[in-house]
């Protein structure tokens, strides 16, 4: 099949959690300083708990602390915010993460608001929010942070290209817009209520996909040679030729098998944006642990 040049993901994380480990190595060395990250889990959500054992085993390979905290299902807001407030005073912990979704009585927005921001390095305190809306230094969100770090790859400068970000979602399209627009594109936002979606789709130079609708966006909608980013992750039933009846398998939100014919660049899914996540939430415990110590972060 010709077409599409394939962005890996997989590989393109490797090298950033291998630089992230390079950095660990200078801290530990020059400073005596070792980032921290902690991660808390309230309940038993089988995805959550893969997510939360992943991140911990790639922060213990990057040569940094992990702290897990796994709370029971039943847990009360008021006890999560009292662990929150014991990591916010901390030192050793630089980057504290609570793994969303949490059960119904616990309010999601409470939570975010609590962790420190200089400590938040999901990026999603409104502190940071409105430091990356007005250019400033706050931490941001680690997939539209990985998302622009493959563009700027593929791409080099991306001043005066088209980009458009299909979902307006706080923790990826809303940032990915403002991450874009700092790096000089001509940004546009749409969702799945957008008239004549496929007609601004044709337009991007840039097309990133985080809307949360399997397949929605089709290979003709692609303007030729674009490069394509899909964040969706979206588990259908396996539809392909010869697949075994009940067996599912994820998809993103942008039709691969037509879009790979059109595209210039596009990244898969699974292998594409996904591993770009923790490469990113990484990067940005170290980020924060240089700004906690006063230090410029380690060049590698």
């Amino acid at each position: 099949m010709s077409g599409a040049d394939i962005i890996d993901g997989k590989a393109f994380a490797a090298n950033v959690r291998a630089d992230v480990g390079k950095q660990v190595d200078v801290l530990k060395r020059e400073h005596g300083l070792v980032p921290g990250l902690a991660v808390v889990l309230v309940g038993e959500d089988p995805a959550s708990q893969v997510y939360v054992r992943n991140k911990g085993k790639a922060t213990v390979e990057a040569g940094m602390h992990s702290f897990e905290h796994r709370l029971p299902v039943e847990t009360t807001q008021d006890a999560l915010l009292k662990l929150i407030e014991e990591l916010n005073a901390a030192p050793a912990v630089h980057g504290i993460l609570v793994q969303l979704p949490l059960p119904d009585q616990i309010s999601e927005a409470a939570v975010l608001a609590a962790i420190d921001p200089a400590k938040d390095v999901d990026g999603f305190h409104l502190i940071n929010v409105g430091l990356l809306s007005t250019g400033g230094e706050g931490l941001v969100p680690c997939t539209p942070r990985g998302c622009l770090m493959m563009l700027k790859d593929r791409l080099g400068d991306l001043t005066g290209l088209r980009a458009l970000v299909v979902g307006r979602s706080n923790i990826v399209g809303k940032p990915m817009a403002q991450l874009l627009l700092g790096a000089n594109c001509t940004v546009t936002v749409a969702h799945s209520r957008t008239k004549d979606l496929d007609e601004e789709c044709r337009r991007a130079d840039i097309l990133v996909a985080a809307v949360g609708r399997p397949r929605m966006i089709k290979g003709d909608w692609i303007k030729p040679g674009a490069t394509v980013i899909d964040v969706g992750m979206n588990r259908i039933d396996d539809d392909r030729p010869g697949a075994e009846p009940g067996k599912t398998r994820l998809v993103g939100d942008v039709d691969f098998d037509e879009a790979v014919r059109v595209a210039g660049a596009i990244t898969p899914v699974p292998g594409g944006v996904g591993p770009m996540t923790i490469a990113c939430l990484l990067a940005n415990t170290v980020t924060a642990a240089c700004r906690a110590a006063g230090i410029a972060e380690p060049e590698v």
